[in-house]
């Protein structure tokens, strides 16, 4: 699928929904990790759902309010739902920091991804600079978590064994 957006406003409702559905998928995130006493998990997803909730004010901000909504099938997302999500499903109560800082990692690449593919392929200067900027915050983003990975060993192997099997939660 090639993703074109040819002006402002469709920029800004793509990436307010973007960073909207990130804000509520680390915010749930964060509460399942509470109720499976899971802090230092829920503090980082926490602090993610933070640093997203500055991007849709961002996205405000430059909108002038908030973006007017896209019908759910405009948008042009290549999975079902906005690429820097975590997807449902994905999350699960004993997983360890590494494993929650490397599903955060995929979803900050596929932001970046998103926007740098825009970026490419407008033919509108403003959308284009404006993605190109987006962008290198999604690159931030991860650069950050990749420093924070590095201070986590992988799990082993059978970490995820359960006699209970989990169920998710949404």
């Amino acid at each position: 699928m090639n993703l074109v957006i040819n002006t402002l406003d469709e920029l800004l409702a793509h990436a307010h929904e973007l960073e909207r559905e990130a804000v509520e998928r680390y915010e749930d995130l964060a509460g399942q990790m509470e109720v499976h006493n899971q802090p230092e998990l829920a503090k980082l997803f926490h602090k993610m759902a933070a640093i997203e909730q500055q991007h849709v004010d961002k996205v405000e901000s430059l909108a002038g309010s908030q973006p007017r909504p896209l019908a759910p099938w405009d948008y042009q997302w290549q999975t079902p739902e906005s690429p820097e999500s975590v997807p449902v499903g994905q999350g699960h109560y004993r997983m360890n920091p590494h494993q929650a800082l490397t599903l955060v990692l995929a979803c900050e690449e596929r932001a970046e991804a998103f926007f740098a593919e825009l970026a490419e392929s407008t033919s509108d200067p403003a959308v284009r600079e404006t993605a190109v900027q987006f962008a290198a915050e999604e690159k931030q983003h991860a650069e950050l978590l990749k420093e924070w990975l590095a201070r986590y060993p992988e799990p082993k192997a059978d970490w995820w064994q359960d006699l209970d099997d989990p169920v998710a939660q949404e």
